[in-house]
């Protein structure tokens, strides 16, 4: 397999990822996002550890749908997350989901 074939093949499951993240995002109501990975939930805890001057944090997830086009199977029962690095976390507003509509300008 040459360079540009395995480039071929990445941008193809970026863009196979990317619509399917289109496709579900309408079902979460939160973003989390670590140095690793990014994920959509609908419930989550967050919780910081401090063991010895060291801040870690604990990122627990219920029914998330994970980005990462190496998985077979994005959608995942429970997650948990140790990082010592940020987390980030965004509610989803709806508003945030919809379409453009044509009379914004957009569309055919």
């Amino acid at each position: 397999m040459s360079a540009e074939d395995l480039e071929k093949y990445e941008t193809e499951m970026e863009l196979k990822l990317y619509r399917e993240y289109r496709d579900v995002v309408g079902l979460f109501k939160f973003v989390i996002e670590t140095e690793r990975r990014f994920y959509l939930t609908n419930d989550y805890e967050l919780q910081v550890h401090s063991v010895q001057g060291e801040v870690f944090f604990e990122v627990s997830m219920a029914d998330a749908w994970v980005w990462d086009m190496y998985r077979p199977a994005r959608f995942v029962r429970k997650v948990r997350v140790l990082t010592f690095k940020d987390v980030n976390v965004e509610e989803l507003a709806k508003s945030d989901l919809e379409l453009p509509s044509d009379e914004a300008g957009f569309g055919p």
